[in-house]
């Protein structure tokens, strides 16, 4: 699984580092960065990449399927 992040969408609420600070953390100005190489998510931290997808407010995290990078959710 990889995830991503769409910067156009994001907004700074910051759920997504709340819900899963070992995947996301924030810029200097407070929005979404990714922590993980490749926004490859590592298999004990799937669930919190898929908790953090469905709660942003505006659909900026992504979660994509590895072998097809196809997106599955947002």
């Amino acid at each position: 699984m990889r995830i991503s992040i769409d910067p156009s969408l994001c907004q700074g609420h910051g759920r997504c580092y709340d819900l899963a600070p070992d995947l996301f953390g924030a810029d200097d100005e407070g929005y979404a960065t990714l922590l993980v190489p490749d926004g490859r998510v590592p298999a004990d931290l799937e669930d919190g990449a898929r908790l953090a997808a469905a709660n942003c407010p505006e659909s900026a995290v992504l979660v994509l399927r590895d072998a097809v990078t196809e997106e599955v959710t947002r």
